[in-house]
């Protein structure tokens, strides 16, 4: 039990179009050629029903803000560090490009916990996506939000060691170095105005991460990417993700996907093989 119990079952409904210009935005983004059968690729749900907080309700880290009020859809954990920790996504149906898109939102659950870090909020967020009135995607997302950090801690993640990410193991393996470029893009694409990804003063001072902070959701849509490449596009079941560890703007960035049992690993790693996300899917 939470003092924020009653936000849970609390829904929140918005719609959206996915044209032809957010298409073409989203394929230049990733440096891929659009659909020639008008279906967008697995991970375009995480670009749609984007926040739509005007600019007064956004608070100083560009999240929106988070009160007792009815129009708040989050509850007001006073935790001011937010991340995208996790996703359990269903593939249900490909989305086609110029489907009109209405996703409802249900929180699920909340819980506190205590960290070695401090203490710890977290929200466990049911999304449901249709495209023309049928389901295509279902992702619970859990959200965690964090105590804030003195201004002298050290820097997060540490500087990378002398060891390397070794991808012997791994069946395929890319590496990219994610620069400020591509999360501005991915930003904009989102509609997401956390500044860790794209101001470096207050990355740095604020939120004490050694640079620019690479979306969750972005190294989950290259994920996705290598995916298609091993087995076809649209075609998981499922994808879940979680987040690790931080992954720095302008340091080489490896994916790597494997087979495993009846499905698949993969993982973003850093140069020295610290590991950034973990992923698994089923196809």
């Amino acid at each position: 039990m939470t003092e924020w119990d009653n936000w849970i079952g609390r829904e929140q409904v918005q719609r959206d179009t996915l044209d032809n210009a957010l298409a073409n935005r989203w394929f230049a983004t990733f440096n891929l050629d659009a659909s020639p059968i008008g279906m967008m690729p697995q991970g375009i749900h995480l670009c749609l029903c984007t926040p739509e907080a005007p600019q007064t309700a956004l608070g100083k880290d560009g999240h929106p803000k988070r009160d007792e009020s009815d129009q708040s859809f989050f509850p007001p954990i006073p935790l001011p560090r937010r991340m995208w920790a996790a996703s359990e996504i269903e593939f249900l149906e490909p989305i086609p490009i110029g489907a009109d898109i209405e996703r409802t939102s249900r929180i699920a659950s909340i819980a506190e916990k205590e960290g070695k870090s401090g203490k710890l909020g977290f929200v466990d967020v049911e999304h449901v996506t249709k495209a023309n009135g049928v389901i295509a995607v279902r992702d619970k997302q859990t959200l965690v939000y964090r105590d804030a950090v003195a201004g002298d801690a050290p820097l997060s993640p540490p500087e990378p060691s002398s060891a390397a990410f070794d991808a012997a193991s791994w069946d395929q393996h890319q590496q990219i170095t994610p620069d400020p470029r591509l999360l501005f893009r991915f930003s904009a694409l989102t509609f997401n105005t956390h500044r860790i990804h794209y101001d470096l003063p207050y990355a740095r001072d604020v939120e004490r991460y050694r640079g620019l902070v690479v979306h969750g959701p972005l190294m989950a849509s290259l994920l996705l990417q290598m995916a298609v490449k091993v087995l076809g596009e649209n075609k998981l079941k499922t994808f879940n993700f979680r987040a690790v560890s931080p992954a720095i703007a302008d340091e080489p960035l490896h994916m790597a996907i494997r087979k495993s049992g009846d499905g698949y690993e993969l993982g973003t790693f850093a140069s020295d093989g610290r590991q950034c996300v973990k992923a698994s899917a089923t196809a």
